[in-house]
């Protein structure tokens, strides 16, 4: 008789759409349910059900996502969770329970990834996930019959598919956990007991339905009616910008608009601004044009909605230029750097972004999770 496999079930939903019944006012699967059934593609090809786990004694199912500082901040939990109970017959497996299409930009200011099923790939790959991720948003039905609250909302059934607890995963975000909720749970259910607090509440990011998508699209077109100017920048404010005194984090493009690639790369940059400047981020474009186009570099911002510091260099001297703002910056253009308060600079890309590559800088010096 083979030894029951044990997983963690962390079920990460991400939800795309609508129900016929209203997605506001979700209704938690009660304890005493038995676990609804799924049929559900994993990160890793496969397609998993309930009964790619009937061998398992406990059952964990976590709804998280790629995007919540509060799903970010279990991850390692959750991985640990997964090792130590691994041979004792327990299942850990993961559902994104959030419709990609519904999380507003200003919403993923604490991740480099978003909740769309090729990101959840990246994250798994990233972070090494050894149990299954899996991907709700198709449907949202799996979501909709757990009644997914936020993420990370827990689902611990036991060897009948009982639920038998339901709530938060413990009860310290980022400071010292009092109440080990789910371990316990776990703990009691191999032990043939019962669990001794079988509901808690949740907290983290709400769960995106599909209905959100309404929202995001509004925002979308708040942002884009924002204002756009460009003002002329001399050597010694140049000097000023690099020194970067004040509190936010930097993020400098050098552009202009003779160059394809600088143009091309404007919608990341600006879609990049949306995501962190909500968390300090500031983005400051300086045009490498002549100052005599000053109005047509100012036409393509606005036809790129950069509402951003957006200057004109006022200055022919490339060299001085040079060494007021980055001295190893090798003279083309499209060129960027990320400065820290204080002026140093921790991120410089000479020719067109990575997108994701400068998303996890900014994330590597704003944090993913709530101090």
């Amino acid at each position: 008789m083979n030894r029951p496999q044990a997983f963690v079930f962390v079920a990460f939903l991400a939800l795309t759409a609508p129900f016929t019944a209203s997605a506001a006012d979700p209704k938690p699967l009660a304890i005493g349910s038995h676990a609804p059934d799924f049929h559900l593609p994993g990160v890793d090809g496969k397609t998993y059900s309930l009964a790619d786990f009937a061998q398992a004694k406990v059952l964990v199912v976590v709804f998280t996502c790629n995007h919540c500082p509060t799903a970010q901040a279990y991850e390692d939990r959750i991985a640990q969770l997964h090792a130590d109970y691994l041979d004792q017959g327990v299942a850990v497996v993961a559902i994104s329970p959030n419709d990609p299409a519904a999380v507003r930009l200003d919403e993923l200011g604490y991740t480099d990834l978003g909740d769309s099923f090729d990101d959840m790939k990246l994250r798994a790959k990233d972070h090494g996930y050894r149990y299954p991720y899996l991907y709700d948003g198709e449907t949202q039905s799996v979501a909709h019959a757990y009644g997914v609250l936020a993420t990370p909302h827990v689902y611990i059934f036991d060897a009948d598919r009982v639920l038998r607890y339901a709530g938060r995963f413990d009860d310290a975000e980022v400071k010292a956990v009092k109440s080990h909720d789910a371990l316990n749970a776990v703990k009691a259910l191999l032990a043939g007991q019962p669990v001794p607090v079988p509901q808690t509440r949740v907290f983290g990011c709400s769960t995106k339905w599909a209905e959100k998508r309404a929202d995001a699209q509004k925002s979308l077109a708040k942002w884009n009616a924002e204002p756009v100017a460009i003002e002329p920048i001399d050597l010694k404010g140049v000097t000023q910008l690099a020194r970067n005194e004040g509190k936010n984090l930097l993020l400098v493009n050098l552009w202009a608009t003779w160059c394809g690639p600088c143009v091309a790369e404007l919608p990341e940059l600006v879609e990049i601004n949306r995501m962190y400047r909500g968390r300090g981020l500031k983005l400051a474009t300086i045009s490498m044009d002549n100052p005599e186009k000053r109005a047509d570099a100012l036409k393509v911002l606005q036809e790129h909605h950069v509402a951003a510091a957006n200057s004109i260099l006022a200055s022919s001297d490339r060299d001085a230029f040079a060494q007021a703002l980055d001295k190893e910056w090798p003279g083309p253009v499209p060129y960027t750097i990320l400065i820290a308060p204080g002026g140093k600079i921790v991120y410089r890309k000479s020719g067109a972004i990575d997108p994701l590559e400068l998303k996890r800088a900014i994330v590597g010096v704003l944090g993913r999770t709530y101090k």
